[in-house]
């Protein structure tokens, strides 16, 4: 579960929950199908191309993914993990707008990893590529001259993070993380791109863990709304901060 807040201008408040249930069919490959549900309220913020107008529902389906996971080198017995993620995702609301929107995604992430000290401190290194294809529906009574294209878009977004945690008793781990995210479109070359940076907290125990994060926006860029204030972040489909709150159960 993701809660996005704050554009710098009037309300902006997104919910976003993946419900995911996930396989082992061998000790190096997993594959997962996962349903997406989303609610927002947007109000007071219009942006041209972006935000037609003030928005607000609850839970509801927003999307669907199916993913897989092979680990080329474990942690436990390897110098390093590596594995590969790789997700096909299809999404019919547009998770900044919340207006509908046909969005078809491919996306492959690497994943390094390495244990210190017996595996009381972690460390991790992601790299990833995500390639979209995005068509939005039509929109009745915009505001005079709002520019709402409909053309099918071509979306490219690559993705690095690090992170690092240590357990600093049974079951128990502080870390931080941080992401950096650039996305380039068919029509304006590079949109967007932001820093993300936070701490987080986790709790594994042999059957069930926890994962408790928060994610400010430390510094981003790219289009910018009219008369946006916080002239050193990317504030059009990011947020200035998100909460996140994992939990998942072996069985």
């Amino acid at each position: 579960m993701t809660y996005r807040y704050d554009k710098g201008r009037g309300d902006y408040d997104a919910w976003n929950t993946i419900t995911e249930v996930e396989y082992g069919a061998t000790n190096r490959f997993t594959a997962s199908a996962a349903i997406k549900l989303q609610a927002i309220d947007t109000e007071g913020l219009i942006i041209d191309g972006y935000l037609p107008k003030a928005k607000d529902y609850g839970p509801q389906p927003s999307g669907m993914e199916f993913s897989t996971k092979y680990m080329f080198l474990s942690p436990a017995k390897d110098d390093v993990d590596l594995a590969l993620y790789t997700a096909f995702n299809y999404d019919w609301l547009d998770p900044h707008s919340g207006q509908k929107k046909d969005a078809f995604a491919l996306e492959n992430h690497l994943i390094l990893q390495k244990y210190f000290m017996e595996g009381q401190l972690v460390t991790i290194l992601n790299a990833g590529l995500e390639t979209t294809f995005a068509d939005r529906h039509n929109l009745d009574n915009l505001p005079p001259g709002f520019d709402w294209p409909t053309k099918p878009e071509m979306e490219i977004e690559f993705t690095t993070g690090g992170g690092l945690s240590y357990r600093f008793m049974p079951n128990w781990s502080i870390g931080a993380e941080t992401v950096y995210q650039t996305e380039f479109e068919t029509e304006v070359g590079q949109e967007r791109w932001s820093l993300f940076a936070g701490p987080a907290l986790h709790y594994g125990s042999g059957r069930c863990w926890a994962t408790l994060a928060w994610f400010p926006q430390v510094v981003g860029g790219g289009e910018k709304y009219d008369n946006q204030r916080d002239t050193h972040l990317h504030l059009i489909e990011k947020t200035k901060a998100e909460i996140r709150f994992k939990f998942g159960v072996e069985f």
